[in-house]
């Protein structure tokens, strides 16, 4: 991007205070990233970026926006006025958005948004010049960011959405205006701030709030929530799911390493296991037919896709064990899947799993961590590792079930003896699982049983 200050001032409907007008060649909120030519975007949260702005100076910015008091703007630095940083940010990233004028691609949904927005990039580069949400900026500031960090020339743009409460994907529709929109399931994720799965089936469908007027909406065929919300949609509404809805696949195969499926006689595969994966990757197909991309590019594009880490990711442990790492966020829908998916898989020797709280499940915290163990019984599984204080509610209902279940529970304190036990219990031809909310760190005993 290429904006002079001036420009930017009339995207924002900002006061340039400096008098010599420079061009800025990126922007950033963090002045630690700053690179020489950039803006920076001083935000206001837990700290003031106003604070900052030497900082970003010195990493070379040459503009930055100002909300604080006139007098206190810095020197040696273009400065533009505006009331508000984050609103002139969000007013700058849908300006670009109009220059460059990209297709947008909009999904949201409780699981799967990001393993789902890789797979639509990797089908729609096969034809298009595209871009894609970096990362896990799906918010009111992540998602500008990734606008303006967009290459020109960009053709299709692809942007995750996410929301904690009502409201938040409305304003993140209407600032990115899609052509299509995808929802991809709705689980319990945020049930806590929002109170039923009804009221996070309406926040999910506020992706159609910009939705455009001849736009397409796909959403899973088996969500009643969904069917009866979409009646009073105008645009054109496409179903997925496994022999069901309007874009169907049989699962031919599944294994560790792929998933092997067809949809009107046609074969495909993805380098992932599971169901819940195949229906993610339906909405890349349907994606891809909207823009008329091939049979042949939505095969290759499904069959090479690169997903990001953490979400459904085969590792291997120091000692050869098979690692399933899907420990970037967690709902009962969710991990009730990928347990599904890990019983079904074939593997030389025991399989075990590490469970650890779902977060934000407000009142029904207990029983929805207690349902986990319909997921699991004694024949697919030989031991269980859970923890954090929510999954006492899963500690006993699996005693309850399966009193013989070889399950070790471990308080939030105890991360450091579970790791230590589990690394002596794990041999070579085992395949374990790891499922939990991301503030629960598992991550770190991924990291641990890889050393």
């Amino acid at each position: 991007m290429n904006f002079t200050t001036t420009i930017i001032s009339r995207a924002v409907q900002g006061e340039v205070l400096a008098e010599n007008e420079v061009t800025v060649t990126g922007v950033e909120f963090d002045s630690r990233k700053i690179q020489a030519g950039d803006l920076f975007v001083p935000l206001k949260g837990t700290n003031d970026g106003h604070e900052f702005v030497s900082k970003a100076i010195e990493n070379g910015a040459k503009a930055t926006l100002w909300s604080n008091d006139p007098a206190t703007a810095p020197v040696g630095i273009a400065v533009i006025l505006v009331k508000d940083t984050l609103l002139a940010f969000q007013a700058l990233a849908s300006y670009y958005l109009l220059e460059e004028n990209p297709d947008v691609i909009a999904i949201t949904g409780s699981n799967g948004k990001t393993t789902t927005k890789d797979m639509t990039e990797s089908v729609l580069s096969q034809k298009f010049r595209t871009y894609k949400t970096q990362g896990n900026y799906n918010n009111d500031i992540g998602l500008p960011y990734t606008i303006l960090h967009m290459p020109e020339g960009t053709e299709k743009l692809i942007l995750e959405m996410g929301m904690d409460h009502a409201g938040e994907i409305s304003i993140l529709s209407e600032l990115a205006e899609p052509d299509v929109a995808a929802i991809t399931i709705i689980g319990e994720a945020h049930i806590e701030n929002l109170g039923s799965r009804e009221k996070i089936a309406d926040a999910k469908m506020e992706i159609t709030t910009g939705l455009a007027s001849d736009g397409l909406l796909i959403i899973p065929a088996d969500e009643p929530l969904l069917e009866e919300r979409t009646n009073s949609v105008s645009q054109t509404v496409e179903t997925f799911g496994i022999q069901k809805g309007d874009l169907s696949a049989t699962i031919l195969n599944e294994d560790k390493g792929a998933t092997v499926f067809s949809v009107d006689d046609n074969g495909y595969q993805i380098p992932l296991p599971g169901s819940y994966n195949v229906e993610n990757a339906l909405i890349a197909m349907a994606i891809g037919r909207w823009f008329d991309v091939s049979t042949e590019e939505i095969f290759q594009g499904l069959a090479y896709v690169q997903v990001t880490q953490n979400r459904t990711q085969w590792l291997k442990a120091s000692n050869g064990a098979d690692i399933l790492s899907d420990v970037y966020n967690a709902n009962p829908t969710a991990m009730g899947l990928v347990l599904d998916t890990f019983a079904k898989l074939p593997t030389e020797g025991r399989r075990l799993a590490v469970l650890a709280d779902m977060l934000e499940l407000g009142a029904d915290s207990y029983s929805l961590h207690a349902s986990m163990a319909e997921h699991i019984n004694n024949k697919d599984f030989q031991e269980i590792y859970l923890y954090g204080d929510e999954m006492k509610g899963l500690k006993l209902a699996l005693a309850d079930r399966y009193p013989t279940l070889a399950v070790h529970y471990f308080t939030k304190n105890d991360k450091a003896q579970m790791m230590q036990m589990l690394k002596e219990s794990l041999q070579t031809t085992d395949s374990v699982v790891l499922k939990g909310s991301n503030g629960m760190g598992l991550i770190e005993v991924v990291e641990a049983l890889q050393k």
